[in-house]
């Protein structure tokens, strides 16, 4: 098929990546990296989470935060809601856009949620029947859609079984996350093939974690598939605290860097994602997981 002329970045640094981190980001710092990124041009930032504070600590403020960014005309501020109680939250502060997250594989979905797959998609669907009855756009996630921590090897069946389900509870969009980051190009394009029979492609997005560098590769061959959206995370920001060993999101900055220097239209601008990047990894005591955001910043300061 060739590559798609635009791409959209979804910045998922201040929730996916955040809440993986050991220690927990102040509120003004959240906020500030969210302004950052939507000034830089990124067309959705994924802005917290409204999750059980005792499970997840970091995304506690999620309310605080969502109330204090100066929300950009034209971008999305996503955030993650698991259940009822966390889309009344999310109502409350004036979210227009939720995602929900099921896993391709038994035993994360028991060890991340605590329920079956089967379970989890039935408590995800009032929550997207509700959100969608007030005009609010859902997102479907899942889960080690080419590998697990605990299981290993994934049947795509049963991937392209979650997305269809999510499909047709009204997301418009779902993201394939190699959670573990164990995919290669070849698998990659062939588990993206398969769930292109259910979903379309336009209507997938690409979350790929980059703990065997195989991340941008992954990518660039799913790309040609006719995928179109792309789940990144600022200076590689994350992991997941359910799958030992992982390590972040494929950085933002390496997405935009290779698809600028492919004439790829993201509407980001570099320099800017570059700063906001190492602003938050200032915050986080350490440098960027970009090898982009280096390159760029060697011989700075």
């Amino acid at each position: 098929m060739g590559y798609p002329a635009k791409v959209t970045v979804v910045d998922v640094g201040p929730r996916d990546g955040l809440q993986a981190e050991p220690g927990t980001v102040p509120a003004a710092a959240k906020i500030e990296l969210i302004d950052r990124l939507s000034e830089a041009g990124v067309p959705a930032v994924e802005a917290g989470a409204f999750v059980s504070p005792k499970w997840v600590p970091q995304m506690a403020d999620t309310a605080e935060v969502f109330a204090g960014i100066a929300r950009r005309p034209g971008t999305r501020y996503p955030v993650l809601v698991p259940n009822m109680k966390g889309l009344d939250g999310a109502i409350a502060s004036g979210v227009e856009e939720i995602a929900i997250f099921g896993a391709a594989s038994e035993t994360f979905s028991r060890k991340n949620i605590n329920c079956s797959i089967a379970e989890s998609l039935e408590r995800f669907r009032p929550v997207a029947e509700a959100a969608r009855a007030r005009g609010m756009k859902v997102r479907g996630y899942i889960s080690c859609v080419l590998g697990c921590p605990y299981e290993g090897a994934v049947d795509v069946a049963d991937v392209v079984r979650v997305a269809r389900a999510l499909d047709e509870m009204g997301c418009y969009e779902v993201s394939l996350g190699d959670t573990v980051g164990v995919g290669t190009p070849v698998r990659a394009r062939a588990m993206v093939d398969a769930v292109s029979q259910a979903v379309p492609a336009e209507r997938l997005a690409l979350h790929f974690h980059d703990t065997y560098g195989q991340a941008l590769a992954n990518i660039l061959a799913c790309l040609e598939a006719g995928v179109a959206t792309v789940d990144a995370a600022v200076a590689g920001l994350g992991g997941c605290p359910y799958a030992p060993g992982a390590s972040g999101n494929v950085a933002t900055e390496d997405v935009v860097y290779m698809l600028d220097g492919m004439g790829i239209e993201t509407g980001i601008d570099l320099e800017s994602l570059v700063a906001a990047g190492v602003f938050i990894s200032g915050a986080l005591g350490r440098t960027p997981a970009s090898k982009a955001a280096q390159a760029l910043t060697a011989g700075r300061g």
